[in-house]
């Protein structure tokens, strides 16, 4: 499945760039690498896959070691990506899960302007 996906994601199909991530992420069908995965995610993120959104939005708000490497935490972007999975979603457990990561980032800087951006 993963080649098939592969060959959709690298077309700019959004749904299967966001299927590779998840072989990516769990080592199925493809060898297990974290940077791959992330890189789909925001490429099917960026296309507006809410899901995506959600899972590159907690990955960057953290920060994460990805293939013995730390991925260093972003809470702007990743404020940006869990904002927009809050206003997109129509899976109510999403959108409640992005809007708790949100509050429990309140606090930074980052977050806040990501978040107020558009604000009247």
């Amino acid at each position: 499945a993963a080649r098939w996906f592969r060959l959709g994601a690298e077309q700019g199909h959004a749904h299967a760039q966001l299927c590779l991530a998840r072989c990516h992420a769990s080592g199925t069908g493809v060898t297990r690498d974290d940077s791959e995965a992330a890189r789909w995610w925001r490429l099917a993120a960026e296309q507006g896959v809410a899901e995506a959104q959600m899972l590159l939005g907690q990955l960057l708000l953290v920060g994460e070691p990805v293939m013995g490497r730390e991925l260093p935490a972003a809470p702007g972007a990743a404020a940006q990506f869990l904002a927009q999975t809050a206003q997109q979603t129509e899976d109510e457990e999403s959108r409640l899960m992005a809007l708790a990561l949100l509050n429990a980032h309140a606090h930074e800087p980052d977050v806040v302007t990501a978040c107020c951006i558009g604000c009247g």
